[in-house]
């Protein structure tokens, strides 16, 4: 039996959760959210808390079992909390700025690099260097983060580029001179 699909997911007060079938809506202070989910698991709600359980114990429904659970979680987190990822930026020279729904990075190429953000993601820059992505779909949110950390990646001779913050970069030397 899966240890994450056993796990019963609890309903915060402020979320409700519309079971149809296979389909759930989850909408809550942030927004809304649904997700149609394989035939192999069913949802049953109890009071205010959701349990995933298998159809049968086929190997594509024990597959299913965790994914979904997962997936069921980071959808009544999102519509309750939200996600954000951090990014840093290291270098001299680089900065970032949000125009309404568009990312500029400054970041070492000839021209500036703008992104337009995907609808329902907002990006924050503090101080020209840290870059806060922040929405109620997690999936959405960490392949944004990867996006911009795709336009320039830490370089490991000099450290410099994007990265998440408390990301560890290992560090080379440089070239030994002769003697």
């Amino acid at each position: 039996m899966s240890r994450i699909g056993k796990r019963p997911i609890l309903i915060p007060n402020k979320v409700t959760i519309e079971i149809n079938g296979q389909y759930i809506a989850a909408k809550g202070p942030k927004g809304s959210l649904d997700i149609t989910l394989s035939e192999k698991v069913k949802v049953v709600k109890e009071s205010d808390t959701l349990l995933i359980e298998r159809a049968d114990n086929s190997r594509t429904a024990r597959e299913r079992h965790g994914l979904s659970r997962t997936l069921v979680a980071n959808m009544v987190e999102g519509v309750s909390k939200g996600f954000e990822k951090r990014l840093s930026i290291q270098g001299v020279g680089y900065r970032a700025q949000a125009q309404g729904s568009k990312l500029i990075l400054n970041v070492g190429y000839s021209k500036p690099v703008e992104m337009i953000m995907p609808q329902g993601i907002q990006v924050v820059v503090e101080n020209n260097t840290q870059v806060v992505v922040s929405g109620i779909n997690k999936e959405i949110v960490g392949n944004v983060a990867a996006q911009i950390r795709a336009v320039r990646p830490p370089e490991v001779y000099k450290g410099k580029g994007i990265r998440y913050m408390g990301e560890f970069v290992r560090r080379k030397a440089g070239k030994a001179g002769k003697k």
